[in-house]
């Protein structure tokens, strides 16, 4: 296997503020835009040739990654004119394929950070001979996801679509969105209209009888869909938790990229990363969070779990709990935000002004 799609055209709704200005899968995690640790574990288990189907500020892409040479990879861009869903982005960029009939050709997902053993997926995919194989992976509640329930072969008997009643939920696997097709089948996908792969591709193999193989790897893997997941996933990139050969620098509690500056007072742990150009004042606390390059972290402020944007600043004494913080964003002095809350581009908060605690 030597060529791979990544489906990168999601506007990353569900991460906004942070897709404002970026698209999902160049959103820095562990100092570096996501796709960079997809694009380096797909040319580790041997991936030459990548093809980005793109669509949500595609023009994003290209200057940044250029023709792939500084990653051992050959890189191709192909920009969808309206979006056309998983199916639909794959069938749009068959035409850049070198592949033959018969071989494989891998495919991800852009917001899945996994420990998956690609070159495990290729084995099983060819020696099942099997049209299409899936990767899968259990989860405690799989009531949000797409289930696929297989036999004792691994061979795969149904999908799913996120259950929610108890009858409905016959198996804990869960379509984890890296796949292996082999090339005659993406040609067989409708081409100039949206289609999902889950709901009309992937039934639709199987009920023509077409064999579609099911691995299960439980190793990491995190959906990035979330604000907080994506922070959990760049701290667990620097903790070593998740792995990748992208991570620029050495695992552990911090990650501090060049240019950036810390106080020799302040206290960086729980993988947090601080970002090019970032600086972080004396008597802060950071656990766990991510300070995007050019943002400001004033004396005394505590930010856990959260993500400071490019260029923001947090107030000194403020207090962050599970935040995002958008690019240019302001959060002045003796603010508490926390649970969730989410702080617009470019947005001002004076100091003093949120709480969720009486006055000190």
């Amino acid at each position: 296997m030597t060529e791979a799609i990544l489906l990168v055209g999601g506007k990353g709704t569900r991460l906004r503020p942070l897709t404002v200005h970026t698209p999902k899968p160049m959103v820095r995690a562990a100092g570096v835009p996501f796709l960079t640790h997809q694009l380096a574990r797909a040319r580790a288990a041997g991936v030459e040739h990548v093809v980005l189907a793109t669509s949500y500020l595609a023009e994003v892409f290209e200057p940044y990654f250029g023709d792939g040479s500084s990653l051992g990879l050959h890189l191709e861009y192909v920009t969808e004119e309206e979006p056309l869903g998983t199916g639909g982005a794959i069938r749009n960029v068959a035409s850049r394929l070198r592949s033959g009939p018969d071989e494989p050709v891998l495919i991800f997902n852009g917001d899945i950070l996994t420990g998956l053993d690609i070159r495990a997926l290729v084995r099983t995919h060819e020696t099942t001979g099997a049209d299409v194989s899936l990767h899968l992976t259990k989860v405690p509640d799989p009531r949000a996801y797409g289930l696929v329930p297989t036999d004792g072969t691994g061979r795969v008997l149904a999908f799913l679509e996120k259950p929610q009643t108890p009858e409905e939920i016959v198996t804990d696997q869960i379509n984890a969105g890296a796949y292996v097709f082999r090339r005659s089948v993406i040609d067989t996908i409708p081409q100039g209209r949206p289609v999902s792969v889950e709901r009309e591709t992937f039934p639709e193999l199987l009920a023509a009888g077409a064999h579609l193989q099911g691995m299960v790897d439980s190793t990491y893997w995190l959906d990035l869909g979330t604000p907080a997941a994506f922070v959990r996933g760049s701290a667990d990139l620097v903790l070593g938790r998740a792995p990748s050969p992208a991570v620029p620098g050495r695992c552990g509690d911090r990650l501090i990229l060049p240019t950036a500056v810390v106080a020799p007072g302040a206290k960086l742990t729980g993988g947090t990363v601080v970002g090019e150009g970032a600086f972080v004042a004396e008597g802060a606390r950071v656990f766990g969070s991510a300070i995007l390059p050019g943002a400001v972290v004033e004396p005394g402020a505590v930010i856990t779990d959260s993500l400071i944007g490019a260029r923001a600043r947090v107030g000194t004494r403020s207090v962050l709990n599970g935040t995002v913080i958008g690019d240019g964003a302001v959060v002045g002095a003796d603010n508490e935000l926390r649970n969730g809350a989410r702080v617009w581009c470019d947005a001002r908060i004076p100091a003093g002004s949120v709480r969720f605690s009486s006055d000190r």
